[in-house]
């Protein structure tokens, strides 16, 4: 093999590597960016998904709303949108909507976000959260908005 062919199949591989996908720990698990993840029609009502925001929206009316206020129930859980994983989308991000009854009597729109293929490696999910009118900072907009 001459100096320069040699020069030139190792230029030709490190572009070929410079330019091919990198593969993420989703990839090796059997789903591929060009094929979308599969997908639960029940994840809106899952009751880890219900119960993470039970428990962290007690956290937060205690330490940032500074108000005695819980969650007693949620209702009517629903799909608004879903955002399917595929080569231009890594995350599948599911809307989802319902209704919470709140330990003072009166009930409120929830929107919540379900995030998949999240965290380490490409592995886990992400839950972000807004119950109408107690968002008094607006961190997800004016009634919520960049949840629904």
């Amino acid at each position: 093999m001459t100096r320069k062919f040699a020069a030139t199949l190792l230029a030709s591989l490190s572009f070929a590597a410079a330019t091919a996908p990198a593969a993420t720990a989703a990839d090796y698990l059997g789903t591929y960016r060009d094929q979308p993840a599969s997908y639960s029609a029940g994840v809106c009502g899952d009751a880890s998904v219900l119960g993470f925001i039970t428990s962290r929206f007690e956290y937060k009316a205690a330490n940032y709303l500074h108000a005695n206020l819980s969650i007693a129930e949620i209702r009517n859980m629903g799909q608004n949108r879903l955002e399917l994983r595929d080569y231009t989308h890594r995350v599948e991000r599911e809307y989802c909507r319902a209704t919470a009854v709140m330990t003072d009597g009166e009930q409120r729109s929830l929107y919540y976000l379900i995030e998949r293929n999240w965290g380490f490696a490409g592995i886990g999910r992400s839950i972000e959260f807004c119950v109408g009118g107690l968002d008094p900072w607006y961190v997800y907009g004016a009634h919520c908005a960049s949840l629904r």
